[in-house]
């Protein structure tokens, strides 16, 4: 991942010299160094090792809330309003299906968690919290879910806590 390479043509086409102790005009050698390399190695690298699962902190998308049905959509854009304004990158599954093709299709996807709600979460302020690497974690308030994920986020963790 990391590149280091004399570049040969970079002073002449500049112009560049300096002056060395004698007083003489000299060439530099024009060394690059990059910690990273070129960004499309990287992101191929990183897509390799993590087999598409980035970490959550990583992930384009890092919640996806699943409504039971239709009838909890307006809870269902609330919490994900309130994931949004903590920063965190979610979104509102709205597609009228049943919630175990949306675990799946979500799976497929690599999002680390799934915030999925219906009556009983609606009536409690509750969430029912998934995770890809733990599964079904259980029911717990908006709040704490969002204290979790940004430890996640804000340590870099490389998975999901169980």
């Amino acid at each position: 991942m990391i590149t280091i390479q004399w570049d040969a043509l970079l002073a002449p086409r500049y112009d560049m010299f300096y002056i060395d102790q004698n007083g003489n005009k000299v060439r530099p050698n024009v060394i690059h160094r990059t910690s990273l390399g070129c960004y499309e190695r990287t992101l191929a690298w990183m897509i390799e090792k993590y087999e598409g699962a980035f970490p959550t902190w990583l992930c384009p998308e890092q919640v996806r809330v699943l409504p039971i049905s239709e009838k909890f959509m307006d809870y269902a854009n609330a919490v994900n309003a309130e994931l949004v304004k903590a920063g965190i990158r979610s979104s509102v599954d709205e597609r009228a299906e049943k919630i175990g093709y949306k675990l799946r299709d979500l799976r497929l996807q690599r999002i680390p968690y799934a915030l999925i709600v219906g009556q009983k979460e609606s009536e409690e302020g509750l969430v029912s919290v998934w995770n890809r690497k733990a599964g079904d974690k259980g029911a717990a308030k908006l709040a704490d879910f969002l204290a979790e994920i940004k430890e996640d986020i804000d340590t870099k963790a490389l998975s999901p806590k169980e």
